[in-house]
């Protein structure tokens, strides 16, 4: 996935969940659209430089979006929707083993009870449904967690994925495409959201896959990166959030 045109500025602060506060380099100060609704531990803080698309879009009160941020502890895109859209690009482009016998690839379908895989793939194998989380939060280590906060929507995708599984023709997948460069292995946040911690460790029992891709992120674009360790529960010698 490529960016184009991005306007680089100095975060001021973030608040009211979806808005930022932006500095640029002339010293103007313009309010971007912030597309994540977690936390963001560690991809907020005051100062930080970071990284804004901007729509030609004339109906759009604020045109900018904010894409990236410069971290403490490395790069992070913190546009969570863009996940969906890198893990497909690599699907597309064979880069995720075991998914090969599957050749056809759509988003957003619906199923369970009201909601939409992000991507579901078909073929001569059968059905694979895949949930993409995104992972922003580095903890000392490299360890990256998920989620952010609590997450009761999270709690249902898991819940979704494992009311779909019909061995051997229908895989479900929890895939978490790490969009921090600091992360190398990924955990359950069980201290944060002990609750999606356990119906991850249920729905892992039944039978749902999960993995963790890395990715490369740069103001150039985004591509997904080299597949990471993943584990339940964190080392005990992790720490907290930078």
């Amino acid at each position: 996935m490529q960016f184009e045109g991005l306007v680089q500025g100095t975060l001021l602060r973030r608040y009211k969940r979806f808005l930022a506060d932006v500095e640029l380099p002339d010293g103007e100060v313009i309010t971007a659209h912030c597309p994540n609704t977690g936390a963001m531990t560690g991809c907020a803080e005051p100062g930080y430089p970071v990284w804004l698309s901007v729509s030609a879009s004339k109906t759009r009160k604020y045109p900018h979006t904010w894409e990236l941020v410069q971290t403490d502890a490395g790069m992070a895109c913190i546009h969570s929707a863009r996940a969906n859209k890198v893990v497909h690009e690599a699907l597309q482009r064979g880069q995720l083993p075991g998914f090969s016998d599957y050749g056809e690839i759509r988003t957003e379908v619906k199923y369970g009870q009201g909601s939409r895989v992000d991507l579901l793939l078909e073929g001569g194998a059968g059905r694979v449904y895949i949930e993409v989380k995104c992972v922003t939060l580095c903890r000392t280590g490299g360890l990256g967690v998920f989620p952010d906060a609590v997450s009761d929507r999270g709690r249902k995708h898991l819940l979704e994925l494992q009311s779909v599984l019909q061995p051997p023709d229908t895989r479900a997948v929890l895939l978490f495409c790490v969009f921090h460069s600091g992360v190398t292995h990924v955990s359950a946040a069980g201290d944060i959201d002990p609750r999606y911690r356990d119906t991850l460790a249920q729905v892992v029992d039944a039978g749902v896959e999960v993995m963790a891709w890395g990715a490369e992120v740069s103001p150039a674009g985004i591509a997904l990166g080299a597949e990471l360790p993943f584990s339940l529960d964190p080392p005990d010698s992790a720490g907290q959030s930078r």
